[in-house]
């Protein structure tokens, strides 16, 4: 099991950008947080099976409908999450 982080730029507040990562984290069965940033990107963190954080991870490319992907910056961590479910945190 694996952390990854990714910090996404481009346009995603306001466009319904992490409720799609939420409904693809739950689908793809990782648990963690999205959350937006005061700088306009959004910032995930997710725990799971390298195979299935991949796959996530392809999806954060496509976004949701109205949101723009200029730049993403992937971080990975070996470390244990404290983390039971996948959660939009505010």
């Amino acid at each position: 099991m694996i952390v990854f982080t990714a910090k996404v730029y481009g346009k995603v507040q306001g466009v319904w950008f992490r409720k799609y990562i939420k409904q693809k984290a739950i689908e793809y069965k990782l648990v963690g947080m999205v959350k937006n940033l005061d700088d306009g990107t959004v910032l995930i963190h997710v725990y799971g099976d390298s195979k299935n954080i991949i796959e996530f991870n392809d999806k954060i490319y496509i976004g949701s409908p109205g949101s723009k992907i200029d730049k993403i910056e992937f971080s990975k961590k070996s470390i244990l999450s404290n983390y039971s479910s996948f959660e939009i945190e505010y």
